[in-house]
């Protein structure tokens, strides 16, 4: 095979990934499914927790800083759950936060996703006005993950 023939098979074939990954549409790890977003999806239940441990590993008066965020904490936390476990529902309406999936794989039920969403280890959720949810470990491996949010009540102890 010629040289002048090899690149130009290179060329098309990187032509025709790139063609194909132009006319779909990705999945995130960790997202509601295209199509499957929608207001009030899930309604909210009255889960207690269980097999949940919470712990602020880390927080910052946001008030005391330069950016003079009064009345706003930034925290740090760590919460475990145990296979079964539930993290029950809360809100994140007056505070957003970033979850990473540490260790093993929960499901979460979403207010705006009609099916449940399988975050997995390494996964970050983004939690923002409008993220209405509880979590729940289905597998048998404990499940580990560290939250950074922003809370405004010192007094609300959601998950």
């Amino acid at each position: 095979m010629s040289r002048h023939h090899i690149v130009s098979r290179v060329a098309w074939t990187g032509a025709a990934v790139l063609g194909a990954l132009t006319f779909t549409t990705p999945v995130f790890a960790g997202e509601c499914p295209a199509g499957k977003i929608k207001p009030n999806a899930q309604q909210m239940v009255d889960h207690k927790p269980v097999g949940v441990t919470d712990v602020t590993l880390g927080a910052i008066d946001l008030g005391k800083q330069p950016a003079h965020i009064e009345g706003r904490e930034l925290r740090f936390r760590k919460l475990t759950i145990a296979p079964g476990g539930i993290v029950p529902w809360h809100s994140h309406d007056d505070r957003p936060a970033l979850i990473f999936v540490q260790q093993g794989e929960i499901v979460e039920y979403a207010s705006n996703c009609v099916d449940p969403i399988v975050h997995k280890a390494g996964d970050i959720r983004p939690e923002v006005f409008g993220t209405s949810h509880w979590w729940k470990n289905l597998g048998k491996e404990t499940v580990i993950l560290y939250v950074g949010d922003v809370r405004k009540d010192p007094n609300d102890h959601h998950m």
